[in-house]
Order: C-alpha cells, then sequence, then structure tokens
C-alpha cells in the first residue's frame, strides 16, 4: 500500500496544510449543525456502539471525501482529520457534556 496522505508527501507545503486543517474544522462544526445538540459520552466513552462513537468515524469519512474534492486531490491524514474534528467538537456549542457524569474526575461526587 502506497502513502496517500498530502501532509506527508508534501511535508514542506505548511500553509496548505493549516489552511486545509481549519477548513475542515470548519466544514465539521457546519456539520454539527445538522444536529439539535450533541451529547457526548456518558459514563462509558469507550462504548463503541454509543452513537457519538459511530458518528465521528462517518463524518471523518465524509470530511476526508470533502477535502479530496474541494482540495483537489488532497488527501489528509487520520491525524490531520481528528485534531480538526475534535477542535470543531470543543469549540461547538452544539456539542454538550451530559450532565450527570463524571467523565474521568475522581474527585467528582
Amino acid at each position: 500500500m502506497s502513502i496517500r496522505y498530502s501532509k506527508w508527501i508534501y511535508p514542506d507545503m505548511t500553509e496548505l496544510h493549516a489552511q486545509v486543517e481549519a477548513s475542515l474544522e470548519q466544514w465539521f462544526g457546519e456539520r454539527f449543525a445538522d444536529y439539535p445538540h450533541i451529547s457526548l459520552p456518558g459514563l462509558d466513552p469507550y462504548d463503541y456502539d454509543g452513537w457519538f462513537n459511530r458518528l465521528a468515524p462517518e463524518l471523518m469519512a465524509r470530511g476526508s471525501d470533502y477535502c479530496e474534492r474541494e482540495w483537489h486531490g488532497y488527501v489528509p491524514s487520520p491525524q490531520q482529520l481528528n485534531q480538526a474534528f475534535f477542535r470543531a467538537v470543543s469549540r461547538s456549542n452544539k456539542c454538550v457534556l451530559e450532565p450527570d457524569c463524571k467523565h474521568g474526575d475522581p474527585d467528582q461526587s
């Protein structure tokens, strides 16, 4: 299998990579607008059947298609997709923590 990721093939094109990553983050944010509110995982964030954990890979696959289409064949790496996705999650007012979960904080009661 050959290397396809544009960032790996053209590592010196840092300005292009930054533009694509910013565009991808904005694109993810716009996709979140399709949902009323996105509740982040509850007591078990590693539940692979949880709807958010099924949504993330689907949106990342669509994000990769978006980059190839809009950026003329640019192929984002999995790291770029993951980083842009979770940056969009952290900035979105659509993503809310479920109020009854501790999210790994042992001191929270």
